[in-house]
């Protein structure tokens, strides 16, 4: 059998794991000026108290540096309906009286298994095993659970307790002259397995939180970067883009770039006094 490129189904597999929603968030200060010392500190302390409550693991705060927002909640949930729970504790709080969301991400983590997936789909053609039939199928399933038990951390993933985050969408070119899905499974594993290689050499400095989003928002992902140095944003992203496939096939958004707030924070960042 001629295992060339154009006999591989096109779509790497994936795995997905916890839901993730950004929330950027620009506060009313005018009308917090009004509020008296008393009923503002106790919509804080309850503010605080339903953050706690959540886990600072799964849900947490950071101050927007910029003016596309003043805060930016993010939240990591096992489903879609708790990731809404957590939208909508938030919404309903006294405090979110006075929280406008201007911006808001919804996404999963993601792993794509572009080289697992060339494997596996040419072991198979190799057989003789016909795509997508039921043999195919169930292999395909039984690669998966694999993979989910031993990637388990990665797919649910604890907020890190790093100082910074850098959050922004992205797509892959689809235009008429470069267009990333109609580029064979084996080149564009090739192209991936490089972009990867230069990431690795930032893994003791940044955390990064791949979550997939077409179909729930209108990137195809968002890339969320956590660390205890600002600076090695810039330079891991500069890096990565002189990579053949950002270099040719990237399209990022808007980034935003916080700074971890804990509730404890809350009263002096909202110039409540001690």
């Amino acid at each position: 059998m001629d295992l060339n490129a154009k006999t591989l189904p096109p779509m790497p597999l994936t795995m997905e794991g916890s839901w993730v929603l950004h929330q950027m968030i620009r506060f009313d200060w005018a009308a917090w000026r009004g509020v008296p010392t008393d009923v503002a500190e106790t919509m804080v302390a309850n503010f605080a108290a339903m953050f706690d409550k959540m886990g600072s693991d799964k849900s947490a705060l950071f101050s927007l540096v910029g003016h596309k927002g003043d805060f930016m909640a993010v939240h990591f949930r096992l489903r879609l309906d708790d990731l809404n729970d957590a939208e909508v504790a938030v919404t309903k709080s006294a405090l979110g009286d006075f929280m406008e969301v201007v911006h808001s991400y919804v996404s999963v983590v993601e792993l794509g298994l572009y080289e697992s997936s060339v494997k596996l789909y040419q072991a198979m053609l190799e057989r003789g095993v016909e795509p997508h039939s039921e043999d195919w199928n169930k292999e395909i399933a039984d690669t998966l659970e694999r993979q989910r038990a031993a990637m388990s951390t990665r797919l649910f993933p604890d907020i890190p307790p790093a100082r910074y985050i850098c959050f922004y969408p992205m797509d892959r070119r689809r235009g008429e002259h470069k267009n990333w899905y109609m580029l064979p499974i084996q080149e564009r594993q090739r192209q991936m397995h490089e972009h990867g290689m230069v990431g690795r050499r930032y893994a003791g400095e940044v955390r990064q939180i791949i979550t997939g989003s077409t179909g729930f928002d209108n990137w195809e992902w968002g890339v969320t970067l956590f660390a205890e140095e600002p600076l090695v944003f810039k330079k891991l992203i500069y890096e990565m883009r002189f990579d053949e496939v950002s270099a040719m096939y990237a399209e990022f958004g808007e980034f935003f770039t916080g700074i971890r707030r804990q509730t404890s924070e809350l009263a002096a960042l909202l110039a409540i006094a001690e």
